[in-house]
């Protein structure tokens, strides 16, 4: 096994032989911005001991930093841990005792400020401009530009009735990717588009985790709540690399599991 831990273990039909095994954050590790429950904190510490980690989601570090960082138990080996904010625009690991970005694809200004306006213009044309919002609606997070139709600080209730059809965030999209033909505007969260530089997806963050790991995506493994078509989670499926869907955060809990109950300690 040159040294490295592997999971084996079949799980909806899939026989799985890996080396690295990736989340996709809220929906399948946490609530929606919420920091992942001591049970998954523990599962996650489990899984560390035995294979590399890597969490990738839409937020950036400091979302990260609070749902998941701050949330392990102190044991955990976080040196096995990829932490990739931003679909994966930003990789964070902790070296020399320090969490430290080790890329970061950041938006030119003229980018940035391009986005800004076609968001404004786009919430307005959707009908969205006078809806309440709790926080900020639009967050520049350097490499990525996040609208959220309901603000960033919406209890977890409202956003989950919001959009449950994703009617409101395609209409948005679709308004967008018309006024920024050469970025990718894609459904974030329950409320959410990000948007990024084009080709930006899962599929492509798991090509970068690859380089930056040394790890082939055919020994990697990723688990998301949205791996349907049109579900942002889809790409790495599409892609052709291996996935398992899980309905939920109790369903996430229930495969890892079952792998680490598999899985030799390193």
């Amino acid at each position: 096994m040159s040294g490295r831990a592997f999971a084996h273990q079949t799980v909806q039909g899939i026989d799985i032989v890996k080396q690295l095994i990736a989340f996709d954050l809220d929906g399948t590790l946490a609530e929606s911005k919420q920091k992942i429950g001591g049970e998954m904190a523990g599962l996650l510490s489990q899984m560390l001991a035995r294979v590399s980690v890597a969490v990738i989601s839409g937020g950036d570090w400091p979302q990260f930093e609070k749902q998941v960082v701050a949330a392990l138990p102190a044991p955990a080996a976080i040196e096995h841990l990829f932490i990739m904010p931003t679909t994966g625009t930003k990789l964070y690991r902790f070296i020399d005792g320090i969490w430290s970005p080790v890329y970061a694809e950041i938006f030119a200004p003229d980018e940035r400020d391009h986005i800004l306006s076609a968001l404004t213009e786009a919430t307005k044309e959707a009908g969205f401009a006078d809806e309440k919002i709790w926080g900020e609606r639009v967050e520049d997070r350097g490499s990525q530009i996040t609208f959220s139709g309901l603000g960033q600080e919406a209890p977890l209730d409202a956003k989950k009735a919001w959009d449950p059809d994703f009617a409101k965030r395609k209409a948005m999209q679709v308004l967008l990717r018309k006024a920024l033909p050469d970025l990718s505007v894609n459904i974030g969260g329950s409320t959410s588009l990000d948007i990024t530089h084009a080709g930006i997806d899962k599929a492509y963050a798991m090509r970068r985790l690859a380089e930056h790991s040394g790890i082939a995506t055919a020994d990697m493994l990723f688990l998301g709540d949205a791996i349907y078509p049109g579900g942002n989670d889809d790409a790495v499926r599409a892609a052709g690399m291996d996935t398992i869907a899980v309905r939920d955060v109790a369903e996430t809990a229930t495969a890892v599991r079952a792998m680490i109950a598999c899985l030799p300690v390193r």
